[in-house]
């Protein structure tokens, strides 16, 4: 099942520019996946579980490396906004 998921990362601090900078970096470097990046989110499309997974993988990495930041997600099962 294809998805597309729209995701926005807020950090929580002053210096927010770095913190969204290296998820998009992340994110990116993932195959497999349609990617654009807005002023407001980044839209990834692709299989479900791929997909999911990257996403998963990539907001652990940031918490890790960036700690405190907010993410809002819209999964959109069965749609491609990216095509």
């Amino acid at each position: 099942m294809q998805v597309t998921i729209d995701i926005s990362m807020y950090p929580n601090k002053k210096d927010f520019i770095p913190p969204i900078k290296g998820f998009i970096k992340r994110i990116n470097s993932y195959d497999n996946l349609k990617i654009s990046t807005f002023p407001t989110s980044t839209v990834v499309q692709g299989e479900y579980d791929h997909a999911m997974n990257c996403i998963q993988k990539t907001i652990s990495a940031c918490h890790k490396e960036f700690k405190n930041a907010v993410y809002v997600m819209k999964v959109i099962p069965d749609y491609k906004a990216l095509d």
